[in-house]
Protein backbone atom coordinates (compact mmCIF):
# COMPACT_ATOMS: atom_id res chain seq x y z
CA UNK A 1 0.00 0.00 0.00
CA UNK A 2 0.99 3.63 -0.81
CA UNK A 3 2.10 5.92 1.08
CA UNK A 4 0.97 9.10 -1.00
CA UNK A 5 0.02 12.48 -0.20
CA UNK A 6 -2.02 14.23 -3.10
CA UNK A 7 -1.24 17.66 -3.94
CA UNK A 8 0.07 18.39 -7.98
CA UNK A 9 -0.47 21.60 -8.84
CA UNK A 10 -1.73 20.03 -12.50
CA UNK A 11 -5.18 18.88 -12.91
CA UNK A 12 -4.04 15.30 -12.94
CA UNK A 13 -5.81 14.86 -9.70
CA UNK A 14 -8.89 15.97 -10.28
CA UNK A 15 -10.74 12.37 -11.87
CA UNK A 16 -13.34 13.08 -14.54
CA UNK A 17 -17.35 12.21 -13.94
CA UNK A 18 -17.11 8.41 -13.09
CA UNK A 19 -19.35 7.40 -15.72
CA UNK A 20 -18.31 3.71 -15.34
CA UNK A 21 -16.49 1.02 -13.48
CA UNK A 22 -13.03 -0.68 -14.62
CA UNK A 23 -14.62 -3.32 -17.24
CA UNK A 24 -11.60 -5.96 -18.02
CA UNK A 25 -11.37 -7.74 -21.03
CA UNK A 26 -10.81 -11.43 -21.16
CA UNK A 27 -7.56 -10.69 -22.69
CA UNK A 28 -4.76 -11.25 -20.45
CA UNK A 29 -2.51 -8.51 -19.03
CA UNK A 30 0.75 -8.24 -19.61
CA UNK A 31 2.78 -8.79 -16.95
CA UNK A 32 4.07 -5.25 -16.99
CA UNK A 33 0.87 -4.06 -16.06
CA UNK A 34 -0.02 -2.10 -18.98
CA UNK A 35 -3.92 -1.50 -18.83
CA UNK A 36 -4.01 1.26 -21.47
CA UNK A 37 -4.80 -1.14 -24.46
CA UNK A 38 -6.47 -3.24 -22.12
CA UNK A 39 -9.94 -3.33 -22.17
CA UNK A 40 -11.44 -0.93 -19.38
CA UNK A 41 -14.42 1.80 -19.65
CA UNK A 42 -12.60 5.05 -20.69
CA UNK A 43 -15.41 6.48 -19.45
CA UNK A 44 -13.66 6.70 -15.69
CA UNK A 45 -9.28 6.34 -15.40
CA UNK A 46 -6.97 7.48 -12.31
CA UNK A 47 -4.31 8.76 -14.81
CA UNK A 48 -1.02 9.37 -12.62
CA UNK A 49 -1.75 9.66 -8.95
CA UNK A 50 0.65 12.27 -7.25
CA UNK A 51 2.97 11.02 -4.70
CA UNK A 52 4.56 14.34 -2.67
CA UNK A 53 7.88 13.89 -1.71
CA UNK A 54 8.34 12.79 2.01
CA UNK A 55 11.89 14.97 2.57
CA UNK A 56 12.40 13.09 6.01
CA UNK A 57 15.81 10.91 5.50
CA UNK A 58 14.21 7.46 5.67
CA UNK A 59 15.35 5.03 8.32
CA UNK A 60 17.99 3.33 6.62
CA UNK A 61 17.75 -0.68 7.53
CA UNK A 62 19.12 -3.25 5.34
CA UNK A 63 17.17 -6.31 7.50
CA UNK A 64 13.36 -4.23 7.02
CA UNK A 65 13.66 -1.86 4.27
CA UNK A 66 14.44 -1.81 0.20
CA UNK A 67 15.97 1.74 -0.35
CA UNK A 68 16.10 2.12 -4.11
CA UNK A 69 18.00 5.17 -5.70
CA UNK A 70 17.04 5.93 -8.97
CA UNK A 71 18.30 8.12 -11.83
CA UNK A 72 17.57 9.17 -15.13
CA UNK A 73 19.95 11.03 -17.06
CA UNK A 74 20.07 12.06 -20.91
CA UNK A 75 23.85 12.37 -21.64
CA UNK A 76 23.24 14.03 -25.08
CA UNK A 77 26.45 12.12 -27.19
CA UNK A 78 28.93 13.44 -23.91
CA UNK A 79 30.53 11.92 -20.99
CA UNK A 80 32.17 13.72 -18.02
CA UNK A 81 33.49 10.64 -15.23
CA UNK A 82 33.04 13.77 -12.56
CA UNK A 83 29.53 14.26 -13.51
CA UNK A 84 29.09 10.38 -13.37
CA UNK A 85 30.23 10.43 -10.16
CA UNK A 86 28.25 13.24 -9.01
CA UNK A 87 24.72 11.81 -10.10
CA UNK A 88 26.08 8.03 -8.22
CA UNK A 89 26.67 9.88 -4.93
CA UNK A 90 23.05 10.72 -3.63
CA UNK A 91 22.28 10.26 -0.34
CA UNK A 92 25.61 9.39 0.77
CA UNK A 93 25.06 6.13 -1.10
CA UNK A 94 22.66 4.85 1.68
CA UNK A 95 20.39 3.11 -0.21
CA UNK A 96 20.09 -0.82 -1.51
CA UNK A 97 19.32 -0.48 -5.31
CA UNK A 98 21.29 1.80 -7.32
CA UNK A 99 19.03 2.05 -10.46
CA UNK A 100 20.77 4.46 -13.61
CA UNK A 101 18.83 5.21 -16.97
CA UNK A 102 21.08 6.67 -19.54
CA UNK A 103 20.16 7.97 -22.67
CA UNK A 104 21.76 9.53 -25.76
CA UNK A 105 25.17 7.61 -24.51
CA UNK A 106 28.14 8.05 -26.21
CA UNK A 107 30.21 5.35 -27.64
CA UNK A 108 32.11 5.02 -24.26
CA UNK A 109 32.41 2.11 -21.89
CA UNK A 110 30.20 3.90 -19.32
CA UNK A 111 29.43 0.39 -17.43
CA UNK A 112 33.56 0.60 -16.33
CA UNK A 113 33.11 3.69 -15.70
CA UNK A 114 29.93 3.91 -13.38
CA UNK A 115 31.92 0.69 -12.00
CA UNK A 116 34.84 2.99 -11.09
CA UNK A 117 32.86 5.41 -9.34
CA UNK A 118 31.38 2.80 -7.44
CA UNK A 119 34.12 1.03 -6.68
CA UNK A 120 33.97 0.97 -2.75
CA UNK A 121 30.99 0.41 -2.30
CA UNK A 122 28.42 -1.59 -4.98
CA UNK A 123 28.67 -3.64 -7.62
CA UNK A 124 26.90 -4.45 -11.11
CA UNK A 125 23.96 -6.52 -10.84
CA UNK A 126 22.30 -6.29 -14.34
CA UNK A 127 22.21 -4.39 -16.97
CA UNK A 128 20.26 -3.94 -20.25
CA UNK A 129 21.66 -1.86 -23.40
CA UNK A 130 20.38 -1.14 -26.77
CA UNK A 131 22.63 1.16 -28.64
CA UNK A 132 22.19 4.51 -26.81
CA UNK A 133 20.18 3.52 -24.66
CA UNK A 134 21.49 2.30 -21.16
CA UNK A 135 19.99 0.72 -17.80
CA UNK A 136 22.26 -0.09 -14.81
CA UNK A 137 21.27 -2.23 -11.67
CA UNK A 138 23.89 -1.56 -8.50
CA UNK A 139 24.09 -3.10 -5.28
CA UNK A 140 25.94 -2.95 -2.26
CA UNK A 141 28.83 -5.73 -2.15
CA UNK A 142 27.96 -8.88 -1.14
CA UNK A 143 24.32 -8.21 -2.58
CA UNK A 144 23.96 -10.68 -5.58
CA UNK A 145 23.37 -13.43 -2.86
CA UNK A 146 20.27 -11.70 -3.05
CA UNK A 147 19.62 -11.57 -6.23
CA UNK A 148 17.35 -14.18 -8.25
CA UNK A 149 16.07 -14.93 -11.81
CA UNK A 150 17.63 -11.60 -13.21
CA UNK A 151 16.05 -11.01 -17.16
CA UNK A 152 16.72 -8.34 -19.56
CA UNK A 153 15.24 -7.47 -22.67
CA UNK A 154 14.52 -4.33 -25.10
CA UNK A 155 12.60 -2.89 -28.00
CA UNK A 156 13.20 -0.62 -30.84
CA UNK A 157 10.34 1.75 -31.41
CA UNK A 158 12.19 4.07 -33.88
CA UNK A 159 15.59 4.04 -36.44
CA UNK A 160 18.71 5.29 -35.75
CA UNK A 161 19.88 8.57 -36.19
CA UNK A 162 22.79 11.22 -35.53
CA UNK A 163 26.22 10.41 -35.43
CA UNK A 164 26.03 8.44 -31.59
CA UNK A 165 23.00 6.08 -33.15
CA UNK A 166 19.82 7.51 -31.18
CA UNK A 167 17.83 4.43 -31.51
CA UNK A 168 14.44 4.99 -29.67
CA UNK A 169 12.55 2.56 -27.62
CA UNK A 170 13.21 0.47 -24.43
CA UNK A 171 15.41 -1.17 -22.44
CA UNK A 172 14.57 -3.04 -19.08
CA UNK A 173 15.96 -5.29 -16.55
CA UNK A 174 13.45 -7.52 -14.35
CA UNK A 175 15.32 -9.08 -11.32
CA UNK A 176 13.93 -10.99 -7.40
CA UNK A 177 15.91 -9.87 -4.95
CA UNK A 178 15.49 -10.46 -1.80
CA UNK A 179 12.50 -11.86 -2.80
CA UNK A 180 10.49 -8.84 -4.29
CA UNK A 181 10.38 -9.26 -7.94
CA UNK A 182 10.75 -6.06 -9.76
CA UNK A 183 10.94 -4.37 -13.02
CA UNK A 184 12.86 -1.46 -14.35
CA UNK A 185 12.66 0.60 -17.83
CA UNK A 186 15.12 2.89 -19.05
CA UNK A 187 13.32 4.74 -22.57
CA UNK A 188 13.86 7.01 -25.01
CA UNK A 189 10.63 8.47 -26.83
CA UNK A 190 10.03 10.42 -29.83
CA UNK A 191 11.39 13.60 -29.73
CA UNK A 192 9.02 17.08 -30.99
CA UNK A 193 5.95 18.73 -29.06
CA UNK A 194 3.52 17.52 -32.12
CA UNK A 195 4.56 13.82 -31.51
CA UNK A 196 2.38 13.05 -28.55
CA UNK A 197 0.40 10.76 -30.60
CA UNK A 198 3.41 8.75 -31.74
CA UNK A 199 5.09 8.63 -28.18
CA UNK A 200 1.48 7.60 -26.54
CA UNK A 201 1.83 4.49 -29.32
CA UNK A 202 5.55 3.42 -28.34
CA UNK A 203 4.83 3.70 -24.66
CA UNK A 204 1.89 0.98 -25.27
CA UNK A 205 3.90 -0.56 -27.92
CA UNK A 206 6.85 -1.29 -24.87
CA UNK A 207 3.88 -2.09 -22.12
CA UNK A 208 2.40 -4.96 -24.14
CA UNK A 209 6.11 -5.90 -25.60
CA UNK A 210 9.07 -5.89 -22.76
CA UNK A 211 8.88 -9.59 -21.33
CA UNK A 212 6.41 -10.76 -22.67
CA UNK A 213 8.07 -13.53 -24.94
CA UNK A 214 10.66 -14.67 -22.43
CA UNK A 215 8.97 -14.27 -19.12
CA UNK A 216 8.16 -17.69 -17.31
CA UNK A 217 4.29 -17.20 -17.39
CA UNK A 218 3.91 -19.06 -13.93
CA UNK A 219 6.27 -16.02 -12.27
CA UNK A 220 5.12 -13.89 -9.96
CA UNK A 221 4.01 -10.49 -11.40
CA UNK A 222 6.42 -7.77 -10.27
CA UNK A 223 5.77 -6.14 -6.91
CA UNK A 224 7.00 -2.26 -8.35
CA UNK A 225 7.79 -1.58 -11.62
CA UNK A 226 9.60 1.54 -12.28
CA UNK A 227 9.81 3.56 -15.55
CA UNK A 228 12.49 6.38 -16.25
CA UNK A 229 13.87 8.50 -19.22
CA UNK A 230 13.61 10.96 -21.45
CA UNK A 231 9.96 10.43 -22.64
CA UNK A 232 10.04 13.91 -24.37
CA UNK A 233 7.00 14.77 -23.60
CA UNK A 234 6.62 18.93 -23.53
CA UNK A 235 4.60 22.30 -22.16
CA UNK A 236 2.43 22.98 -25.07
CA UNK A 237 0.09 25.89 -25.21
CA UNK A 238 2.11 28.09 -23.80
CA UNK A 239 5.37 29.98 -25.99
CA UNK A 240 8.45 29.72 -24.78
CA UNK A 241 9.55 33.32 -23.35
CA UNK A 242 5.99 33.57 -21.17
CA UNK A 243 7.20 29.60 -19.60
CA UNK A 244 10.92 31.18 -19.03
CA UNK A 245 9.91 34.03 -17.03
CA UNK A 246 7.33 31.54 -14.60
CA UNK A 247 10.18 29.94 -14.76
CA UNK A 248 12.35 32.70 -13.64
CA UNK A 249 9.94 33.62 -11.00
CA UNK A 250 10.08 30.62 -9.29
CA UNK A 251 6.01 30.02 -10.68
CA UNK A 252 7.02 26.84 -12.89
CA UNK A 253 4.76 24.46 -10.80
CA UNK A 254 1.74 26.43 -12.90
CA UNK A 255 2.96 25.10 -15.86
CA UNK A 256 2.44 21.39 -15.35
CA UNK A 257 -0.95 21.87 -15.90
CA UNK A 258 0.13 22.21 -19.85
CA UNK A 259 2.79 19.19 -19.63
CA UNK A 260 1.63 16.75 -22.22
CA UNK A 261 2.44 13.77 -20.17
CA UNK A 262 0.21 14.72 -17.58
CA UNK A 263 -2.68 15.30 -19.89
CA UNK A 264 -2.46 12.33 -21.98
CA UNK A 265 -2.29 10.57 -18.53
CA UNK A 266 -5.50 11.87 -17.69
CA UNK A 267 -7.25 11.29 -20.38
CA UNK A 268 -6.13 7.86 -19.99
CA UNK A 269 -3.90 6.84 -22.54
CA UNK A 270 -0.61 6.41 -20.94
CA UNK A 271 0.23 5.43 -17.03
CA UNK A 272 -2.77 4.45 -15.88
CA UNK A 273 -2.32 3.35 -12.26
CA UNK A 274 1.18 4.63 -11.91
CA UNK A 275 2.53 7.32 -9.56
CA UNK A 276 5.20 10.15 -9.87
CA UNK A 277 6.44 12.81 -7.53
CA UNK A 278 4.86 16.39 -7.16
CA UNK A 279 7.19 18.14 -9.71
CA UNK A 280 8.75 20.78 -8.08
CA UNK A 281 11.85 21.21 -9.73
CA UNK A 282 12.49 23.34 -13.22
CA UNK A 283 11.99 21.94 -16.39
CA UNK A 284 14.95 19.92 -17.42
CA UNK A 285 15.51 20.42 -21.35
CA UNK A 286 16.93 21.87 -22.50
CA UNK A 287 20.16 23.78 -21.95
CA UNK A 288 22.53 25.26 -23.29
CA UNK A 289 25.86 23.14 -22.70
CA UNK A 290 27.76 23.83 -20.16
CA UNK A 291 25.13 26.23 -18.34
CA UNK A 292 22.47 26.35 -16.53
CA UNK A 293 20.89 28.91 -19.59
CA UNK A 294 17.81 27.67 -21.36
CA UNK A 295 18.27 27.06 -25.08
CA UNK A 296 19.43 30.18 -26.98
CA UNK A 297 20.02 29.03 -30.40
CA UNK A 298 17.27 29.98 -33.12
CA UNK A 299 14.74 27.57 -32.16
CA UNK A 300 14.48 28.70 -28.67
CA UNK A 301 12.60 25.65 -27.71
CA UNK A 302 10.20 25.65 -24.78
CA UNK A 303 11.67 24.56 -21.69
CA UNK A 304 9.81 21.33 -20.55
CA UNK A 305 10.35 18.08 -18.24
CA UNK A 306 11.06 15.41 -20.72
CA UNK A 307 13.24 13.17 -17.78
CA UNK A 308 10.66 11.46 -15.26
CA UNK A 309 10.52 8.88 -13.31
CA UNK A 310 7.04 6.88 -12.57
CA UNK A 311 6.19 3.89 -10.60
CA UNK A 312 3.59 1.34 -10.29
CA UNK A 313 3.11 -1.14 -7.18
CA UNK A 314 1.06 -3.82 -7.13
CA UNK A 315 -2.09 -3.45 -5.41
CA UNK A 316 -2.95 -6.71 -4.52
CA UNK A 317 -0.28 -7.31 -1.69
CA UNK A 318 -1.99 -5.12 0.57
CA UNK A 319 0.11 -5.47 3.63
CA UNK A 320 3.23 -6.68 2.15
CA UNK A 321 5.06 -3.56 2.44
CA UNK A 322 4.28 0.31 1.74
CA UNK A 323 6.36 2.22 -1.13
CA UNK A 324 7.37 6.06 -0.10
CA UNK A 325 8.53 8.22 -2.23
CA UNK A 326 11.57 10.50 -0.01
CA UNK A 327 12.38 13.23 -2.77
CA UNK A 328 11.97 13.65 -6.14
CA UNK A 329 14.19 16.16 -8.23
CA UNK A 330 16.39 17.31 -10.61
CA UNK A 331 20.07 17.90 -10.73
CA UNK A 332 21.01 21.52 -11.71
CA UNK A 333 24.20 21.17 -11.05
CA UNK A 334 25.04 19.11 -13.86
CA UNK A 335 26.25 20.78 -16.76
CA UNK A 336 27.68 18.31 -19.37
CA UNK A 337 24.66 17.62 -21.10
CA UNK A 338 21.45 19.59 -22.47
CA UNK A 339 19.52 18.08 -20.15
CA UNK A 340 19.48 17.73 -16.42
CA UNK A 341 19.53 14.41 -14.55
CA UNK A 342 16.51 13.72 -12.53
CA UNK A 343 16.61 11.42 -9.22
CA UNK A 344 14.10 9.45 -7.29
CA UNK A 345 14.28 8.07 -3.58
CA UNK A 346 11.45 5.43 -3.24
CA UNK A 347 11.51 3.02 0.17
CA UNK A 348 9.74 -0.16 0.20
CA UNK A 349 9.12 -0.68 3.93
CA UNK A 350 8.96 -4.63 4.89
CA UNK A 351 5.95 -5.40 7.34
CA UNK A 352 6.38 -9.68 6.15
CA UNK A 353 8.64 -11.90 4.68
CA UNK A 354 8.18 -11.80 0.78
CA UNK A 355 7.58 -15.16 -1.39
CA UNK A 356 10.57 -15.86 -2.49
CA UNK A 357 9.66 -19.34 -3.83
CA UNK A 358 8.95 -17.75 -7.13
CA UNK A 359 11.29 -15.65 -9.45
Amino acid sequence: MLMINMGNSSSNNQHPTKRGRFKYSKRKHNQLGATCCAGYDRGYHEGIKSARGDNHVCDFSPSSDLCIYVVTWNMNGQVCYQDLEEIVAGNNRKFDLLVIGLQEVPRKNISRLLQTALLDTHILLGKATMQSIHLYVFGPRGSDLFLKGMKVDKLSVGGCGGLIGRKKGAVGVRINYKGIPMVFISCHLSAHACNVGKRNSEYKSVSESLFSKILNPYASPPKIIVWLGDLNYRIQGIETHSVRNLINKDLHGLLTSNDQLLQEAQRGEIFEGYHEGTITFKPTYKYDVGTSNYDTSYKVRVPSWTDRILFKTDEDIDGEFHATLHSYDSMDEIHSSDHKPVKAHICLKLTKSPNTSRS
